[in-house]
């Protein structure tokens, strides 16, 4: 085993031979999104997000289903069909797959991946003078939640379901053509849990400059305006005290992410020819010694 679960990152990897490892990774949710088809593929887009973090190539991927024993099969063809698209768009194949009868829907998908044990990204390789650069705008979480208020609008809602369709494939080609220390997606525990992430795993501390960051169209309001989800309130819990400093856009940043960006600690003399290359990619802050506390907000 090369990559466990003791510095939290987002993927098992297991060698098989001097050069070739296998990526291993779950994850399965709740619907974020009225439709079917489009949830199914958001489900799927997520799950996968974990290899590219790694910097893995996803080939298989196994279904976990929950359905009510009376949902209407219509949707649940649909449903299957976007997760279905979105693995195949990926390059990988569904092999199989496990449901349970549930009152509450949820679906996600256990998905395995390649990589070269020497290729390996994680989160505990970030240096002092690194850049942290990003790759998606932040938000989905607090938009999910206004969606089921009924406070959002419908093109703020179409915005924040681009970003969670389109898969971290480029971001991660991109990312492996430099000589990156450490990257992590930001998925359910929100910028600041996965920054703590990473922090603690390389031993630093990260500067998170909010100013830099970009939020996905309607975020701020519907923040302002109370749409909250459990899940920001749990991550703040968890984080919080790992913390120094606030902003003004402290809700987003522990706002749950759906298929979020990748966070990435890349030299600072790369980090403007990775935005050049990729250039939804941006930077958020840098790699500084260890002080107190794990993360530094400005």
């Amino acid at each position: 085993m090369l990559v466990g679960y003791d510095t939290s990152d987002d993927a098992g990897v297991y060698k098989l031979t001097p050069e070739l490892a296998v990526v291993q990774t779950v994850d399965f949710f709740t619907p974020v999104v009225d439709d079917p088809y489009t949830f199914g593929a958001v489900a799927a887009a997520n799950a996968l997000s974990d290899i590219y973090a790694m910097g893995g190539r996803p080939i298989s991927a196994l279904s976990i289903l929950a359905w009510p024993p009376k949902g209407d099969l219509s949707h649940l063809s649909e449903m299957m069909r976007g997760g279905a698209e979105k693995i195949h768009e990926a390059g990988a194949t569904i092999v199989g797959g496990h449901s349970v009868a549930d009152p509450e829907i949820k679906l996600g998908y256990a998905v395995t991946g390649l990589i070269h044990p020497d290729r390996i990204q994680t989160n505990a390789g970030a240096r002092p003078g690194d850049a942290l650069v990003f790759t998606k705008r932040i938000g989905t979480g607090v938009i999910s939640t206004a969606l089921k208020r009924g406070i959002a609008k419908e093109s703020d809602v179409e915005t924040a379901t681009e970003s969670m369709l389109t898969l971290n494939r480029a971001a991660c080609e991109a990312m492996l053509e430099f000589d990156v220390h450490a990257c992590t997606d930001v998925t359910g525990f929100g910028l600041m849990g996965h920054a703590r992430g990473m922090a603690i795993a390389s031993q630093v501390t990260l500067e998170i400059d909010s100013r830099k960051l970009r939020f996905l169209p309607g975020a701020l309001e519907y923040a302002a305006a109370g749409a909250i989800p459990g899940g920001l309130k749990n991550n703040r819990e968890f984080a919080a005290s790992c913390v120094e400093g606030h902003s003004e856009f402290d809700d987003l940043l522990y706002d749950p992410q759906t298929s979020g960006g990748l966070l990435i600690a890349i030299p600072e003399a790369d980090a403007g020819a990775l935005e050049r290359k990729f250039p939804a990619a941006y930077r958020v802050g840098r790699v500084l010694e260890r002080s107190a506390k794990p993360i530094r907000v400005l």
